[in-house]
């Protein structure tokens, strides 16, 4: 029982994170079960069933909120849904774990150039809404589809880092857009594992506990990403990127433990230091334009 208690915590802040940032709750929640001892597959499946419930709250609340541009969701969605359901097959028969460094190393250096985008410009507007090309967001949501399902997490993390690094879509829809068409992107993947896993094998317990924090989750989460403001939810988002891509980045490179603990704790400095200098930015920016601070 306590277990399952735990489970449905992490399950709500992981939605928390990933309804307000765009990403987290597939990743999050995976190392959490593989943390418990579940096999990967099995974790896999557990995340992405539990997600056609959470995602369809959470699109449903972004939608209410207006966090949804509904002309990239079909784009993205169907795409990446047939790359999930191919990636759920493949993590049943075989091992990605090879593309995990590639993977991490391509969201590290995109996390860098997001935190240097929303941290660090002194430019008034470090968003300018323009037109993002279909030929752009299809094979984005087939690949965000595939890693995700096979991997137990990925379509937050590429999607959202990817389409705000573009800096042509604000924050919030990019949160938004990214969480409802995940919902068929999660429909797809877990109709893949239950195809390729028996349904006893399917830990349903875990998978019940896990929805539920979610579904608690949503609504709040889809609230507070219509409060913050661009800069610092760019700065937000980069931040988790580069925390979580950090140490299989710095594997990838060859560095020794003593320097990537380093690296790792500078990194956590700048995040902090780039979350200051965001929010110090807007104040200045208030005060330039005679609105309360």
């Amino acid at each position: 029982m306590r277990r399952l208690l735990l489970l449905g915590i992490a399950g709500l802040f992981a939605q928390l994170v990933d309804g307000s940032l765009g990403m987290s709750y597939g990743v999050s929640s995976t190392t959490l079960l593989l943390a418990f001892g579940v096999a990967p597959a099995l974790a896999s499946a557990s995340v992405h069933i539990s997600e056609v419930a959470t995602t369809f709250a959470s699109g449903v609340s972004h939608t209410r909120f207006g966090n949804v541009d509904w002309s990239k969701v079909i784009w993205m969605a169907l795409p990446g849904a047939v790359g999930a359901f191919l990636g759920a097959v493949a993590i049943s028969y075989i091992a990605v774990e090879v593309a995990e460094p590639v993977v991490a190393v391509f969201l590290f250096l995109l996390g860098v150039y997001i935190l240097a985008r929303f941290g660090f410009r002194r430019k008034d507007r470090v968003v300018e809404v323009r037109p993002i090309a279909r030929r752009f967001l299809v094979p984005l949501g087939f690949v965000a589809g595939f890693l995700d399902a096979a991997g137990g997490g990925g379509w937050g993390p590429i999607g959202s880092s990817t389409l705000l690094s573009s800096g042509r879509m604000e924050p919030r829809k990019v949160v938004g857009t990214v969480d409802t068409s995940e919902f068929i992107v999660t429909v797809a993947g877990a109709f893949g594992f239950l195809l390729s896993l028996s349904l006893s094998e399917i830990p349903w317990q875990v998978v019940g506990a896990l929805l539920v924090g979610g579904i608690v989750a949503a609504p709040i989460a889809a609230w507070l990403v219509r409060l913050l403001p661009a800069r610092v939810m760019g700065v937000l988002v980069a931040g988790i990127i580069l925390v979580t891509n950090a140490q299989t980045f710095l594997d990838a490179v060859g560095l020794g433990s003593l320097v990537s603990n380093v690296i790792y704790a500078a990194i956590v400095v700048v995040c902090l230091a780039a979350i200051g200098f965001a929010i110090w930015t807007l104040r200045e920016q208030k005060k330039a334009e005679g609105e309360p601070a």
